[in-house]
């Protein structure tokens, strides 16, 4: 190890050495403690180096030969480089300032959002909101699923084929509009839905096939939903009846419905 190697340590701090002594000053700082430690503590004072530019070096050589002008030239270093540092702790204080401001900001609108309530999607903080819909009594009837039932509900069990129904009634200009239910009714089967007007008339205003599982039966719970019209006026009609159809088109009653 040398002394010349040694002495290299600022060279290569300065960044003075070219590329073949750097190589080798390299390769023996690797090995050499002392040098890495005297290299550790000369990289503030590069820092400091760093600032200096070549026109301020010039004119420091120039004023060797004067004490007062190098005096003046230290002073107006001095200076220069305080108002460098002030303008950099102004600016990091104005970016943290304006950072704060940002997160402030962005905190005040996350908890603006978090306290107002989710309405659901396209709904604003003003949107009204639906009331509930309202259902008919029977859990099972037309109304379920919408609004109310319009008209007068009449509930019915056959005594005899235990077809059960629910009802709705509703008189109109052009006549009655019938919404109805059924349950217990096995199939397979054809039935219709008929009008028996005080006049003796009878009309037939619906007609389905019932599947081999029925409705509201323990093969199929679902009660078959139908609505249907007539040009009858309510107070013109006597009952509903809804009956079956057998393959010759003999009609059998399975439930009558009073008008009411």
């Amino acid at each position: 190890m040398s002394r010349v190697d040694h002495m290299d340590v600022a060279a290569y701090a300065l960044g003075v050495l070219d590329e073949q002594d750097m190589e080798r000053f390299e390769e023996h700082l690797a090995s050499c403690w002392a040098c890495a430690a005297e290299l550790e503590t000369m990289v503030p004072v590069v820092g400091l180096l760093s600032d200096i530019d070549a026109e301020s070096m010039t004119a420091l050589e120039q004023t060797q030969s004067n004490q007062v002008l190098l005096d003046r030239t230290l002073v107006a270093m001095r200076t220069h480089r305080r108002r460098a540092r002030f303008r950099q702790v102004l600016a990091t204080a104005a970016a943290v300032v304006v950072f704060g401001g940002l997160t402030g900001v962005g905190f005040a609108t996350l908890s603006a959002e978090s306290s107002t309530p989710n309405l659901g999607s396209g709904q604003g903080t003003n949107a009204p909101v639906d009331p509930p819909a309202t259902r008919s009594g029977n859990p099972t009837g037309p109304g379920v699923g919408g609004n109310k039932q319009e008209g007068e509900q009449v509930d019915v069990t056959d005594p005899t084929t235990g077809v059960e129904g629910t009802f709705f009634l509703d008189s109109r200009d052009f006549g009655t509009v019938v919404a109805f239910s059924l349950g217990r009714l096995p199939g397979p089967r054809e039935c219709r839905l008929v009008v028996v007007r005080k006049d003796a008339g009878t009309e037939v205003i619906s007609s389905w096939s019932v599947p081999q599982g029925g409705y509201g039966t323990n093969s199929n719970p679902s009660q078959l939903s139908l609505a249907a019209a007539t040009s009858s006026k309510l107070d013109d009609v006597k009952h509903f009846q809804v009956v079956q159809v057998d393959d010759k088109g003999k009609a059998s009653p399975l439930l009558t419905v009073p008008a009411p």
